[in-house]
């Protein structure tokens, strides 16, 4: 079956391909035959109860500095695609939220992967705390005596913004850490919404595991070891990637996660798990898929490709 796609992300030229995950997605559904068509956020508009864009034809390449190549722009109603690929990076802001109100309309007549009123309504670091029995002690908040309360609980402490991505703004607090203060009011004139402060699990310096689950099912698994500099394994803050399988808890995560993601449309999806504790479920944009491929893994795009061809026909 060949189906029309369209993929709405950030801008294609600045991604990087050997890391980007919508590449590789794209790149498997160019390799299946299916028209591809590209457009960023902005290009949307809903006219009456018309949501129309205007996109471009897209070929990719997997060549770095010349990765794609795009066609004449035309305006298109976006229910005339098989597929959509909401596929744009955080910061998970109103204009992000509007976005998924606008999709949320044509799906699932126009299948949107992932699901846009469960993205909308899944935020990371919340919907997440629905399975806090699986997680290490996490408190959401921007009161400081909350806050403080939750320190001298738990000790050591990461703190870090509620809609944050890519490991960016994500701080260790110590006990006595008088720095603790300044970073507080940092927080406060830089962020509206609350934070996360979730207990330190020194265990991060052997891994944060990031593993895709397709349709509710574990699809692949990539081992992040964060630099010796520094507490972030996000590859994109210079975490190593390491081949890595399932411990037996990490697939009871995976199966008590399983029916919420199928309820909620979640089709792909990347958890985060250090030292066996759940601390994310990322459902806007989920990166790993490269990864896990270059280290000899399952091909999860293939994965994604089969379970929307089989939801489409």
């Amino acid at each position: 079956m060949k189906l029309k796609v369209a993929v709405q992300m950030d801008p294609i030229a600045r991604i990087n391909i050997r890391g980007d995950s919508t590449f590789a997605l794209l790149l498997e559904a160019q390799k299946r035959g299916h028209a591809l068509s590209y457009y960023t956020p902005e290009k949307l508009s809903l006219k009456g109860e018309q949501l129309v864009a205007s996109v471009q034809p897209l070929t990719v390449r997997d060549q770095d500095d010349d990765h794609f190549t795009l066609g004449e722009s035309h305006r298109v109603d976006l229910e005339s695609f098989d597929v959509i690929l909401l596929r744009q990076d955080p910061p998970f802001d109103l204009a992000y939220i509007t976005t998924t109100h606008f999709l949320e309309r044509i799906h699932p007549k126009t299948l949107v992967v992932n699901n846009p009123a469960s993205v909308r309504n899944a935020p990371e670091k919340i919907f997440v705390m629905e399975f806090a029995d699986l997680m290490p002690p996490t408190l959401i908040s921007r009161d400081k005596d909350e806050i403080n309360a939750f320190r001298a609980e738990q000790g050591d402490v990461v703190m870090k913004p509620l809609y944050g991505h890519g490991g960016a703004a994500v701080f260790r607090i110590t006990p006595n850490d008088m720095n603790f203060g300044s970073l507080y009011d940092m927080f406060s004139v830089t962020f509206r919404e609350p934070w996360v402060i979730q207990r330190f699990l020194p265990e991060v310096k052997h891994g944060d595991k990031r593993i895709i689950l397709v349709d509710g099912e574990f699809a692949g698994a990539v081992n992040r070891v964060p630099a010796p500099d520094d507490l972030r394994s996000n590859m994109v803050r210079g975490g190593a990637a390491q081949s890595t399988d399932l411990s037996p808890r990490e697939r009871e995560i995976c199966e008590r996660l399983k029916p919420a993601l199928r309820e909620r449309g979640l089709l792909f999806v990347g958890i985060d798990v250090i030292d066996g504790h759940l601390t994310e479920i990322n459902v806007t944009s989920p990166t790993g898929i490269r990864a896990i491929a270059r280290l000899g893994g399952p091909d999860v795009a293939a994965k994604i490709w089969d379970v929307i061809a089989a939801k489409r026909a």
